[in-house]
C-alpha cells in the first residue's frame, strides 16, 4: 500500500474510485456530508467539484491505493483564504473503504496529512466528527484534543440529527505571531 499526495490532474484520473470509495464511506453508516443512499452521479460531481480547490491550493489530498492501484482511503487538508489563518487547516474527509479497514490505514492516512501540514509550516490543524462514533474514537487515540460538541449539528446518513465533536491538533513548531 501507498500513501501519495495526488495533484487535480491525479485526482481527476481517479474520480471513479474516488465517487466509490465515497459511496462506499456512506454506505457504512459515516456522517461525512452526505445522506444514504447516495447517488455515484452526486459523488462523481463532488469529487470534480474538489479538483478545482486542489488546482488552486486550497485543498490537499491523499490518497491511499493497493498494488493494483485500487483506491483504498483518501483524506484532505482544506486550508483557509484569511491572512489570519495561514497557521491552521481542516483535516477533511478521512475515509477508508469498508473491506480495508484494520490495517492502519486511517492512521497512515492521518500521519501523511499531519506530517505534510507540518512540513509546510502549518501548526494548528482542526475537525469536527460525529459525537460517540468510530471517528470520534479514532481521533482521541490520535492525539488530538476534544474541545466540545455541538448538538443537533449535521443528519447521519439515515437522516437523523447527531451532535458533532470538535478537535484540534498542534502539529509542527511553535505557532508564528502576526
Amino acid at each position: 500500500m501507498r500513501v501519495r499526495r495526488v495533484g487535480s490532474a491525479a485526482l481527476h484520473a481517479r474520480v471513479d474510485a474516488l465517487a466509490e470509495l465515497l459511496v462506499d464511506t456512506v454506505e457504512g453508516g459515516a456522517s461525512i456530508g452526505f445522506l444514504a443512499p447516495l447517488d455515484r452521479q452526486a459523488a462523481l460531481a463532488w469529487w470534480r467539484e474538489r479538483a478545482e480547490g486542489v488546482a488552486a491550493g486550497r485543498l490537499a489530498v491523499w490518497v491511499a491505493e493497493d498494488d493494483g492501484n485500487r483506491v483504498l482511503g483518501t483524506v484532505g487538508l482544506d486550508f483557509p483564504d484569511k491572512p489570519n489563518s495561514r497557521h491552521r487547516a481542516e483535516l477533511v474527509k478521512l475515509m477508508v473503504h469498508r473491506d480495508a479497514r484494520g490495517r492502519g490505514l486511517g492512521r497512515t492516512l492521518l500521519a501523511a496529512a499531519e506530517e505534510s501540514a507540518a512540513s509546510t509550516g502549518v501548526t494548528l490543524l482542526h475537525l469536527d466528527t460525529e459525537t460517540d462514533s468510530p471517528a470520534e474514537r479514532f481521533y482521541d487515540a490520535a492525539g488530538w484534543t476534544r474541545i466540545g460538541a455541538i448538538p443537533d449539528y449535521a443528519a447521519a446518513p439515515h437522516g437523523v440529527l447527531r451532535p458533532t465533536s470538535i478537535y484540534y491538533k498542534r502539529v509542527g513548531s511553535t505557532p508564528p505571531t502576526c
